[in-house]
């Protein structure tokens, strides 16, 4: 679990295809690995990643096939900048809302507007996401927690302070770039719950990732 709350920007350094997924280095600039051990885990642009290796200025993680179609990894490349945030202990303070690290979609920045001291953004969500982003409730921007403005149908608007914008990788933002979102945790297991009896019912949901996928993103030769 996570707060939304962003420790540090990191750098991604490597990208390694290995088995049929792929293997990631991030270093990590300002945050403090002194407490991380091989297996905990590391939220990146708000991806629960597991450490498996730990060469002291950051850490090799491995990128699944559900996580790479499921978020924004495939337009990382090596330079990418992106936000860190160590896991949850019992003793840290919930200064966001709870975060699980599980990307629900990939949303898209589709205008940026300078508001006083701060930068207003619009993000267009995937439609099967919108049911749970609400007025004035929290959502997870590349591992960012943020309050959401205003919301008018898959869209919404996100205001961000200048110390925001300083400690994440929000700045750089540009209409078309392409953003993780973790909807409330609360609104799905809500969700579930509401369907009571139904929810054992297979929804005949097919797909996923495929061998053409990794080899359209570059990962396989």
């Amino acid at each position: 679990m996570f707060t939304g709350i962003i420790e540090s920007i990191g750098t991604i350094r490597a990208l390694t295809p290995k088995g049929g997924d792929v293997r990631v280095l991030v270093e990590t600039g300002k945050l403090d690995l002194s407490d991380v051990r091989l297996g905990d885990s590391i939220a990146v642009n708000g991806v629960c990643l597991t450490a498996v290796e730990l060469p002291g200025d950051g850490f090799w993680a491995d990128v699944s096939r559900e996580t790479l179609a499921r978020t924004a990894f495939v337009d990382f490349k090596p330079g990418s900048r992106v936000n860190l945030e160590k896991a949850l202990t019992p003793t840290s303070r919930l200064g966001g809302h709870l975060v699980s690290g599980h990307v629900d979609g990939v949303g898209e920045i589709v205008a940026r507007e300078e508001n006083a001291r701060a930068v207003q953004f619009r993000v267009r969500a995937p439609a099967e996401l919108a049911r749970y982003i609400a007025m004035k409730g929290s959502i997870t921007v590349d591992g960012t927690s943020l309050t959401v403005n205003a919301v008018d149908g898959a869209e919404f608007e996100l205001t961000i302070v200048p110390h925001t914008l300083a400690e994440t990788i929000m700045a750089d933002y540009r209409p078309g770039r392409q953003v993780n979102l973790e909807v409330d945790l609360l609104a799905r297991y809500l969700e579930r719950l509401l369907l009571g009896d139904k929810a054992a019912e297979s929804s005949g949901r097919t797909g996923g990732i495929t061998e053409g996928f990794l080899a359209e993103h570059g990962y396989l030769k």
